[in-house]
């Protein structure tokens, strides 16, 4: 049992080593279009843009009818804006 354990052990690191895909790096969105979706200015803060994005999410999430592309460039904006 005990060697029955290890083995799986170390095929579940061998996994994630060397077979377990790699995230991909997404291409950043460039500022401007981010502002453009979330509707904030240059002088926005940290705040307005949080709500900016929690007002669009809630209107356009996948759960409530809408579409995940669009949800996941809203969140890339608020990403690209908070860095």
């Amino acid at each position: 049992m005990a060697k029955a354990i290890l083995a799986a052990l170390i095929l579940f690191a061998v996994y994630q080593m060397f077979l377990k895909p790699k995230p991909r790096a997404r291409p950043r969105m460039p500022e401007d279009e981010a502002r453009a979706i979330l509707g904030v200015g240059a002088d926005a803060d940290a705040e307005a843009i949080r709500a900016a994005h929690r007002r669009l999410v809630s209107a356009v999430h996948p759960d409530k009818g809408g579409s995940a592309e669009l949800t996941r460039r809203i969140n890339a904006a608020r990403d690209t804006l908070l860095k």
